[in-house]
């Protein structure tokens, strides 16, 4: 696979998707064919279930079996859009990817590690993030952003839960960052929408020199 996997995870409301959008213009207009797709989500099949997941009908059906739904949009996903774009050598930007699995379903879901991982071994298929950013942000303010945007539904299945859930999540992610500090970066999302701007250039654009480095070596 020829191209770059850029994947953005954090909690709720931290602005990940806004970013991803500003980003892939500014690659585009560097000359960079970009790609963007979302976990779940992406391919048809895969947009049905994040419908499921986070109308909280799965919810019911128990942690273990909202991973394997996970899994399965995961798999749809990256056999269908991200693995044909990064052969295409394609910049592929991913709101949520293996990460959030790894924190949701697993540090607040419960789920046995080892299944998460066996899992994410087998739908990845070697499509893994070159970099990952990741938007840390205090859940009460995430959720008080989140709550700005919420349709007349009110909060998704995640959004609705409890504060000690947000937080484990909060530190669920900086513990990935800090176990993977050559994959991930962490971004302070407290920021000003100015600042988080440049934080994720700042990331991208060293992550992106030091790829060309190692090319041409």
């Amino acid at each position: 696979m020829s191209g770059h996997f850029i994947t953005f995870e954090g909690g709720e409301g931290a602005g990940k998707s806004t970013q991803i959008e500003r980003l892939a213009r500014r690659l585009e207009g560097q000359g960079h064919s970009v790609l963007i797709t979302r976990e779940p989500g992406g391919t048809p099949g895969a947009e049905a279930v994040r419908h499921v997941i986070l109308s909280g009908h799965a919810k019911q059906l128990g942690t273990e079996l909202e991973a394997v739904l996970f899994a399965a949009a995961r798999s749809d996903n990256v056999q269908q859009i991200i693995k044909p774009a990064l052969a295409a050598g394609k910049m592929v930007l991913c709101d949520r990817f293996m990460d959030s699995s790894r924190v949701y379903q697993g540090v607040s879901g419960g789920v046995d590690e080892d299944f998460l991982l066996a899992m994410e071994r087998a739908v990845t298929e070697g499509a893994r993030p070159d970099l990952t950013l990741i938007f840390d942000l205090p859940p009460e303010e995430g959720l008080r952003r989140a709550a700005n945007v919420w349709k007349e539904d009110g909060p998704d299945r995640f959004e609705s839960e409890d504060l000690s859930e947000q937080q484990a999540r909060r530190q669920g992610f900086l513990d990935i960052a800090k176990a993977e500090p050559d994959r991930c970066r962490v971004i302070d999302a407290t920021q000003t929408l100015e600042e988080v701007n440049q934080a994720v250039d700042t990331a991208v654009d060293g992550f992106l020199r030091t790829t060309e480095l190692t090319d041409h070596r």
